[in-house]
């Protein structure tokens, strides 16, 4: 008799490729193989996984049509099956699965719109934290921000795209109106954040993508600065700051050194 862990390795690869016939042993009420009855099962479990994809990318599939997205999904079903019972999850690596996927090449932003709509899942569920309010940022002294240390909400995700998928995505979401777009326009760099209830995204000024995720790997104010400005010239910081104070971007701020430092935090 086979070991279970044969039985479940057998059913998993047949229920996601169609030219398998239905695992051995696998019977009906009548105590008979039944190939019918295990497709149409497994049709529903790829079905299933299709629409959570649809859910989860809806911008995409109105830029490709549904009949497009849904063949586009059912290959990726059967190439990265769930890994999780947590549907929630599925469907990280669409994106990338997206720019590598030929049929749609001729849609270059596609899978920079989906590493927007996966950002925003990914925000609408990370944890809750409270942020810190601009009145509280003004008690930091001018000469002590440029060591401040700043911790960014756990929602906060960094999409950039070299072409204007920010646009695309705003005009392919709920009452959005499709239109022209300029694809040698440039690039766009998306802040997706979830400081209350609504996930926000914000289009970030040049060098801000580069300011934010030195931020994150725990560079002070000063030296994610200059890795803003390296990366870009425009750079200009006040701004930045103030749009990202503003937008509930940060959640507590160190500053000190030694026994002597203090941390602001986001008050309820």
């Amino acid at each position: 008799m086979p070991r279970l862990a044969d039985r479940q390795r057998d059913f998993s690869e047949a229920l996601l490729n169609p030219s398998l016939p239905a695992p051995p042993g696998l019977v009906g009420p009548d105590d008979q193989p039944s190939q019918k009855r295990f497709s149409v099962y497994r049709n529903n479990v790829v079905t299933g996984l299709i629409e959570a994809l649809k859910a989860a990318y809806p911008a995409v599939c109105r830029l490709v049509g549904l009949e497009f997205f849904r063949e586009m999904s059912r290959l990726y079903v059967y190439l990265e099956p769930p890994r999780s019972p947590i549907l929630l999850d599925y469907g990280a690596g669409f994106p990338d699965f997206i720019a590598e996927f030929e049929p749609a090449s001729s849609l270059p932003y596609l899978a920079d719109v989906a590493r927007i709509e996966r950002a925003w899942t990914q925000a609408y569920h990370a944890p809750e934290a409270t942020a810190v309010e601009a009145d509280d940022f003004a008690t930091i002294a001018t000469n002590v921000l440029p060591h401040v240390r700043l911790q960014l909400h756990p929602s906060v995700r960094i999409v950039r795209s070299r072409l204007p998928a920010l646009t695309i995505w705003r005009m392919n979401i709920e009452d959005g109106v499709p239109g022209p777009v300029d694809l040698a326009a440039g690039g766009e760099d998306a802040l997706v954040l979830r400081p209350d209830a609504q996930v926000e995204v914000w289009s970030m000024p040049p060098g801000g993508a580069d300011f934010v995720a030195a931020l994150i790997a725990g560079r002070s104010v000063a030296q994610a600065t200059k890795v803003a400005l390296t990366s870009d010239a425009r750079f200009d910081l006040a701004p930045n700051l103030t749009e990202l104070i503003v937008s509930g971007a940060f959640v507590a701020a160190r500053f000190g050194e030694g026994a002597g430092f203090e941390i602001l935090e986001g008050q309820e």
